[in-house]
Parts: structure tokens; sequence; C-alpha cells
């Protein structure tokens, strides 16, 4: 509970800047970042009835950011915030990046210049399940996390004792391993590994695995859910509870400088976490504080 002294905060302005600007003595536990992809257009809102989300068209509402299709210069832009990020995480801190096909490869490699191969802790595959259209080769149907720690991958903090971050056995294990019966009725099996014996619950289900294919991305963007702000790109609270369970303890500091509808921040309040917030883009801003204070969320606000 180190941190919870110290108030929420949202800002406006440029990631690398409003990174590097924070108190020499700020320390983060976890920095989720959703950066632009390099798609090559226009993002926009749907803010009313009949309007549209995402590549911006007639149809749209307002422009929400600029999504270039240069990706020597989105990895320009983003270099610097990885650095920014490297020097402001705690020790046991986690930096997610979250990118798709088009650039995910070229940031790996300047995530592995900046923390250290030592430090890239591993890779999640996330579904949203939207589909794609017009593909050439096949759909390209996922996005990517890439995890890496402050300074080795056995640094980074990793918890596993939430119901969302683990999933039933398969039903082949289940039938042919846990046949034993505790005194609550609890089937288990035991395991002994180098002279040490371990249970495992059937009810407990085991570790979820680094593909993520039971968080549609629809639940974020569907007029009909609570949720949707109608911002293009917002990620499902689903998503961001998971990395925060598994990355953070209530207390923690989390950070999101990108947090275009302010999903990251949302879901840190509810979980009992501090947040540090910005966005470069005055809409993204907006939808935010919007956000924020519809939930009853405390924070200082900063646009300069």
């Amino acid at each position: 509970m180190a941190h919870m002294h110290a108030p929420n905060q949202l800002h406006l302005g440029d990631a690398a800047h409003r990174c590097a600007s924070l108190p020499a003595s700020e320390r983060l536990d976890l920095v989720y970042l959703d950066p632009p992809y390099a798609v090559g257009t226009v993002m926009a809102m749907r803010e009313a009835t009949g309007q549209t989300r995402g590549r911006k068209t007639a149809a749209s509402g307002r422009d929400a950011y600029v999504d270039g299709s240069d990706v020597e210069a989105l990895l320009g832009m983003l270099e610097p915030v990885f650095a920014g990020v490297r020097d402001r995480l705690s020790d046991h801190g986690s930096f997610y990046l979250h990118m798709d096909w088009r650039a995910v490869h070229e940031a790996k490699v300047a995530c592995d210049r900046v923390f250290g191969r030592r430090a890239f802790v591993g890779e999640v595959i996330w579904t949203p399940g939207n589909g794609s259209r017009g593909a050439r080769t096949f759909s390209m149907t996922h996005q990517t996390l890439l995890i890496y720690a402050k300074n080795e991958r056995k640094s980074a903090r990793f918890r596993v004792d939430h119901p969302l971050l683990r999933e039933p056995f398969a039903p082949t294990s289940d039938k042919m391993h846990f046949h034993n019966v505790d005194a609550d009725g609890r089937r288990y099996r035991e395991r002994v590994v180098g002279g040490k014996a371990y249970r495992y619950y059937a009810d407990e289900g085991r570790r979820i695995g680094s593909v993520w294919t039971d968080i549609p991305a629809m639940v974020a963007n569907t007029p009909l859910r609570k949720e949707a702000t109608g911002y293009p790109t917002q990620k499902p609270e689903l998503l961001l509870e998971r990395i925060l369970r598994a990355a953070t303890e209530e207390g923690d500091t989390v950070a999101d400088f990108m947090c275009g509808s302010g999903t990251t921040l949302a879901v840190a309040a509810r979980l009992g976490r501090r947040f540090v917030g910005s966005d470069a883009s005055h809409v993204a801003i907006e939808t935010t504080r919007k956000r924020l204070d519809a939930a009853g969320v405390p924070y200082e606000f900063s646009s300069r």
C-alpha cells in the first residue's frame, strides 16, 4: 500500500515528455502502452447514433488520433517512451506493450535495445474476435502483448492466484488424473517432483497460457455495453483486469501514457491501484475524464 497516499494523475501531453517529467522518486509497478499500430489512417469516434468508429469515414464522429503508416516514424516516437518507462519502473515492475502485426517485430527489436534481451519476459497473443476484411492472405485476427521487466525477466511480479489467471483443465486431463477427493469433497491429483509432493485441485484449474481467446473486443465496442465510450481501438476492461491481476497488487501504481478512452485507469481505480495516465489527444482526455467522473474516481488533472 506504499503508493496510496499519492493522488491519481491524468495529463494531456506527449507520452515521452509526460513519462520523463514524473518526479525522479516516482516508481511505476506496471506500465501498459497501446500505441498506434502504423495502420495508415485517421481513427475516429462514434459519438451519436448512426455514426461509425474506427477508420475515418464520412459517417464517423470526431477524429481521435492519426495512425500513420510509417513504421520507422512510429518507432522513432516510441523508443524515447520505452526509455522513460525503463527508468521509472520499480524493481519488480512490468511493461506491457500492445501492438499488432504491422509493427510489433520492429517494436520488439527496439524494446530489446532499450531494456536488454534478458528483460524480455515473453509475449501474449490476444484474439479480439473481430475477424478481418479484404485480406489477401490469412486474416490477421490476433494482436500481441510484449512483456518486459525492469532488469531480468524473473524480477517481474507475476501472480497466478486469481480466477482470471486460470482456466479449466482439459477434459481428458480432468478425467484421467483427478481421482482423489479431500475431506471437503474437492477432487484433486498429486504429483511428486524432485521428492516434493504437489497437489492440484480440479476446481482451481491451471494457469492460463499465452494465447487468450476468451476476451472478445466486442464488449468494449458495442453501444449496448456500459463500458463502451465510442473511442476507436478501445480495449475491454476484462483484458486490462487480467493484466493488472497478474502484474500488480492492491496499492501499486499503474501507468498508461497513451490512455485513449481510459480503460487502464478505470480498471486500476476499481481494483484499488493508483494510476498515472496521459494522452496527447484532446478527444482521448475528454473521453477519459468523462469516464472517470461518471465512476466517481478522484484524480488530479494537468494540461500543462
